[in-house]
């Protein structure tokens, strides 16, 4: 407004602005101002949302969450690793096998998958020989036969939630113990801990 007043001290009293000029000047005023005071409320919002979102995600910190990643730590706390096989057909025998963090394979294991869907796998922490292996990370992998020809199938694992982190870009980060950052998008599923 200080600019219109100007405008206005400063014209030619002979020939004065036109009403209509006048008028759609101060719309465009009035247009610019609105847009910087909703830039302000987006960016208000958005604050919110964030908080809201790192408050969600904080209630997890302690519990599972299935990731989708076939790769999942195994601890003294944690012995066993739970996961889903996802399947697009049923599949009388899936096979499913462990590889440590080498890519060694440590254990070797079939899973009923005549359901088809999502199968539920859950491996005990034991190798082929029966006895209990290293803490550390593992990757699940599962192969079935699918229209004749053998497919690699999709695994997602359960992971633990340590702590969640902040990102500016992605929100809520969830740090699953041995894994690291995991976005809580990403998220297929939650169960207690």
């Amino acid at each position: 407004f200080a600019l219109l007043s100007t405008q206005l001290s400063m014209q030619d009293p002979s020939n004065p602005v036109d009403n209509d000029q006048m008028i759609a000047q101060m719309a465009s005023f009035s247009t610019v101002d609105g847009i910087g005071k909703l830039n302000d409320e987006i960016s208000n919002l958005n604050t919110v949302m964030t908080s809201s979102q790192a408050l969600q995600a904080s209630g997890l910190v302690g519990q599972k969450v299935l990731v989708p990643s076939g790769t999942a730590y195994l601890s003294a706390d944690e012995p066993s690793i739970r996961g889903v096989i996802s399947t697009s057909a049923p599949i009388n025998a899936i096979k499913v096998s462990v590889q440590d963090a080498t890519g060694q394979v440590v254990r070797t294991f079939t899973v009923d998958g005549s359901e088809g869907g999502n199968i539920d796998v859950d491996w005990d922490g034991m190798d082929n020989n029966g006895n209990a292996v290293a803490a550390g990370q593992y990757t699940i992998k599962a192969n079935g036969v699918v229209d004749g020809k053998s497919e690699d199938l999709y695994v997602s694992t359960y992971g633990h939630v340590s702590s969640v982190s902040l990102n500016s870009s992605s929100g809520a980060v969830l740090n699953v113990r041995g894994i690291g950052g995991v976005a809580l998008s990403d998220v297929l599923a939650v169960s207690e801990g």
